[in-house]
Parts: structure tokens; sequence; C-alpha cells
């Protein structure tokens, strides 16, 4: 096969993919190849994948072509190159949570999440990179290095799946699962361009459960948001090992009816009152908002009316930290990054009382985003305040000490676990910038499908991809 052929073939997207082998024009070996090739071009720019899994991705290939050519294929994602964050199992893949302090075995059995993929006949290529358990928003680790940005490899991916989102924004491999407690899916697919949802809560199961718990989302991370819907099908259906995974979506995500945005009431909150948003950003979002009122949305700039639930969060994350490495020895922690050490320790220190307190000034914040819910069917603001910043630095500012301090848009909606996406929208200097939108939890329908309607719009403007491709 050409090598262009094979560029071309690596660009498509799952609902392409899926259209061919259904016309037998292509084959899932093809397409795979094709995702290798891509990775072996491309990872050693940005570092998006720590483990690749060639053999058997090959061989997983191999049998989804003979389900195609059996005309019995198990879905619509059967033989789509896929990828996992390294914080989730995957038989016969390493588990290494971008930590010194994990082993090398291989895992003996899959997660949730990896199983619903194979169970759809998804290829898994290979782990994606994240920083040291997932603890900030950007990846970088002692263990697998610094991830960067496809658009520019001087700036960060952003994190925690910032492997995933830099994977996915050069297509080394088609659908790939992030995670986030924080910002984790929508700050790396901000930063580089693309699109990524939060489901509600309950909706994908997540097992072994997250050292950040209740605040932790799996979700899809893909170019498109046609992709995020049939990845949703696979993934989002619950699981006796986690006993929070109970919500379930009848009939099929991808089959969503187009909504008309007219009578859609959308609430506008450029700084949720509180954000310092770098101008340009505000500009790209403003025309982005714009285009819904075009559409017939009816647009009210006006805030949520929540101070920055900064220490709300912060209580509960370092306690989450501190659970990790409780159990660890001093030599064990002196192989931890440092950042995610100081956190913890601090997490370790955190009064019980305190961290009840911080449990009902959660609850508080979730009861009032329901009841702005009854007013507004959406809120949209940027994603991030900046586009993406120098990579081996976790703060944007050299006076910022915590990544929450350049993402508060995004952990309030971890505290009330609310479905929260992220669209590419447009850019600023050659840098992606991203569209935050947001629903009444368990209305994550409404989220997915304003976005698949924006995506049209924004599409012909600027959906170019970062070209760091053989010419």
């Amino acid at each position: 096969m050409a090598h262009s052929h094979f560029e071309e073939i690596a660009d498509f997207d799952a609902v392409t993919l899926s259209r061919l082998y259904g016309r037998g024009e292509l084959s899932p070996v093809e397409a795979t190849k094709a995702a290798l090739a891509r990775i072996e071009t491309c990872n050693s720019s940005v570092n998006a994948y720590c483990h690749i899994a060639e053999e058997s991705a090959l061989e997983s290939a191999r049998k989804s072509e003979q389900r195609w050519l059996a005309k019995a294929p198990l879905s619509p994602i059967d033989g789509v190159p896929s990828s996992i964050k390294d914080l989730t199992k995957v038989a016969g893949m390493p588990l290494r949570s971008g930590s010194l302090t994990s082993n090398t075995e291989l895992a003996k059995e899959n997660a949730p999440f990896t199983e619903r993929m194979q169970e759809a006949g998804a290829v898994i290529l290979g782990k994606t990179t994240t920083p040291e358990f997932g603890w900030k928003g950007v990846t970088d680790s002692r263990l697998t290095g610094i991830t960067t940005n496809p658009w520019d490899t001087r700036r960060t991916a952003g994190g925690s799946s910032g492997g995933a989102a830099a994977a996915a924004a050069l297509n080394m491999g088609v659908l790939h699962q992030g995670s986030d407690a924080g910002g984790s899916i929508r700050i790396p697919g901000g930063f580089c361009g693309v699109f990524g949802i939060k489901p509600t809560f309950g909706f994908v199961p997540q097992w072994p459960a997250s050292a950040m718990t209740t605040l932790s989302h799996l979700g899809p991370m893909t170019r498109t948001v046609s992709d995020s819907l049939l990845m949703m099908d696979a993934v989002a259906h619950p699981d006796v090992r986690d006993w929070y995974s109970d919500r379930r979506f009848n009939g099929n995500w991808a089959d969503i009816p187009e909504r008309t945005f007219n009578n859609l009431k959308v609430a506008y909150s450029p700084t949720l009152g509180y954000v310092q948003v770098d101008p340009a950003v505000r500009q790209c979002i403003d025309a982005a908002v714009a285009r819904l009122a075009e559409l017939g949305a009816q647009v009210e700039e006006i805030d949520p009316g929540f101070k920055d639930p900064a220490e709300v969060f912060s209580t509960l994350w370092f306690a989450g930290a501190g659970k990790v490495i409780s159990g660890m020895n001093e030599a064990e922690r002196e192989l931890l990054d440092p950042g995610f050490r100081h956190i913890a320790e601090q997490g370790m220190r955190i009064d019980i009382v305190d961290y009840m307190r911080a449990v009902d000034a959660r609850a508080e914040l979730g009861m009032h985003m329901q009841q702005f819910h009854q007013q507004y069917d959406l809120l949209v603001t940027p994603t991030l305040p900046i586009t993406a910043f120098e990579a081996g630095r976790d703060t944007a500012k050299d006076q910022q000490t915590y990544w929450m301090e350049w993402t508060q848009f995004s952990y309030p909606f971890n505290l009330t676990q609310q479905p929260a996406a992220t669209l590419p929208c447009g850019q600023v200097d050659g840098l992606p910038v991203g569209l935050h939108v947001i629903a009444a939890k368990g209305n994550d329908a409404l989220v997915l499908k304003t976005c698949h309607q924006l995506e049209k719009f924004f599409e012909s403007e600027w959906l170019q991809r970062p070209l760091m491709k053989p010419a």
C-alpha cells in the first residue's frame, strides 16, 4: 500500500471507517496499520503513547475483518483503532499510572471501559500518557517524560488526559478514553483542539475506583462529536463492579434526534464571575456564542452565581491524593512527583470535620446548579481562560502554585457531576480555543447534540489539523 494511501486512511473518523468497512472498501487491518504508522511518525514529537501494543492490535483487527466480511460486526466501532489512558486497566498491558512507584506487571483483567470497547470490537492500540495518578492539568511525569501539544510542541497538551488529546488531534487512533476529576478531559481537549465530554457521573462505570472517587468521570475524546456518540453507545452501560454506575440511556446515543435551537435557553458566563480571561480567548468565545444566538437560541449573558469553589475542591482533591500515598514508605514517596507529594501530604493532614464541611458545600453547589438549570437549558463558558502555555511546567504563571489556579472553569462541574464538554471553536495565534458546554445532571444528550450542531458551523472556518506528519 502506498504511503500516501496510509496517510489518507489514518485521517478517517470512526463514522467513515464504519461505512467503508460495511461496504467492503476498507479493512480494519488496513486502518489499524495506518494508525500504527501514524503513531510511528508522530509519537516521538508529542509523547502521546506510553505503551504501543502492535501485535495484539493487529490480531484484534484481523478478527474484526472476519466479522465485517461475514456481515456480522459487533457494533459500528468494530475494528476502529482506539486507545485507553494509562490509569485504566487493559488485560495484557502494563498499568503504570505515570508513576515510578507502580510495578511493571501486566494487568490480568480489563476495566469496564476497556471491556465495553472490546465487546464493541474496537481495536486497542495501546495506552496514552498521564501525569502521575492523573494529579494535574498538564501531562508530564518522571516515568514517561513530557507530553506536548501537536499544534506547537513547545507547549503543553494539557492534562491529565494529555496523551489522549494529542493522539486524538493527530488521529493516532480514532477513539480515545479520557478521565476527568477536575477538568482532565476538557483541559487537554481545549488546548489540543479536540472534542471531549465528561458525561454525567454514573453513566460510564469506573473500576477500580479513582483516588478522587466521586469527582472522577470517564469519557470519550475524539476529533468529532459523532465519534463520541458512537463511543458513548459502547461504554455508557452500568457495571456491577462500580456501584455508582446507575444511569441508563434509553436507545442509542448516536440516534439522538437533531434539535433546533429555537426556545433553547442558554446562559453565557464569560468569566463565571471570578475568572480572568485572556481578551483574545474571550473574543473567540464571544463569536462562538453569537453563533448560538444566530441559530435561534435565546442567549443571556449571566453568571451562574456561585463563588469560586477552589477551597472545597482542593479539600476533596488533596484528601484523595493523601489516600494514594498513605500506604507508601519513604523510599516510595521519594519517587513521586514533588508537586503530587506536596498536595498528598497536605491531604493527609485534613481534619475530618473540615472534609465533611467540604462535602456539605459540594452538595450546596450541586443544588444551586440544579436550580439554575430550571431556568436555563445550557450554561456556556470558555473551556480555559488561556491557550496552551510552555510545556514542562505545572502552571501558566510563576506566581501560581497549583494547577487549579488556571482551570477555574472546569473543576466546579466535577463537584456538581454535570455533563460538560469542550468543543473546538476557533484559534488564537494558531492555538486552539474550546467552548465549554454544560447542562443539568443527566442531560448529556442536550450537550452532545448542541455540540454536534455547532461543530458543523465551526468546521469550515477553522478545523484544519495540526500539520505534524510527513509532507
